[in-house]
């Protein structure tokens, strides 16, 4: 179905099904065109888990982010990242559970609005793959954390004709360093972080 939707979606944008289809990525950092990249509206996911009284890890996805890369000369080890999350955007699947959380007990959304996260070093561990060191803010405190990153590749979208990047990441932090420490021991400590995100660079005069 999705794929039927790909190709009704290329054929109104000058694009045949064949060339979605047969679409390819490259792991070439060299061929990535520099500068200024925002992220796809529609091509992302940020999601948060956490442990339940030791049942599960309970999930919560963000319904509204926006982030920007700037790629530089260097590829992967000279290009930087910003990302500012809606607190308020936060979706538990249970209504009652995020009032709670968007409260002043969690994230106060009233007071703190936004999540926000600044790149300051990338240490490549693979061709495609590194961690990304970054400052992360949440209910005003503001600590650094780690991201493992993998680069999944780039190409020009071919339904959109964007130059186009894709990412996945994941990693970890204390939600008590953040002054989230409300439900302990119920709910865990350690918040586990997943990012999938593709970057499209502005075409001129948009």
């Amino acid at each position: 179905m999705l794929l039927g939707t790909a190709a009704t979606v290329a054929l109104f944008s000058g694009c045949t099904p064949l060339q979605v289809v047969t679409h390819s990525v490259s792991a070439n950092e060299a061929r990535v065109p520099l500068g200024h990249y925002e992220l796809d509206a529609h091509h992302w996911s940020v999601v948060f888990d956490v442990d339940h009284l030791k049942y599960s890890r309970f999930v919560m996805r963000f319904d509204r982010v926006n982030a920007a890369l700037d790629w530089n000369a260097g590829g992967l080890d000279a290009s930087a990242v910003t990302a500012s999350i809606d607190a308020a955007s936060v979706d538990t699947n249970v209504p009652l559970l995020d009032k709670f959380v968007k409260g002043p007990d969690m994230f106060d959304v009233e007071r703190y609005p936004q999540i926000r996260f600044v790149s300051t070093h990338f240490q490549r561990t693979g061709e495609t793959t590194g961690t990304l060191s970054g400052d992360l803010t949440i209910r005003g405190t503001t600590r650094p954390v780690t991201l493992d990153v993998t680069f999944n590749g780039f190409a020009p979208d071919p339904l959109t004709k964007e130059d186009k990047l894709g990412f996945s990441a994941e990693g970890h932090f204390s939600r008590s360093q953040f002054g989230l420490g409300t439900w302990y021991p119920a709910v865990g400590d350690d918040v586990h972080v997943r990012i999938q995100a593709e970057f499209a660079k502005p075409k001129a005069g948009s």
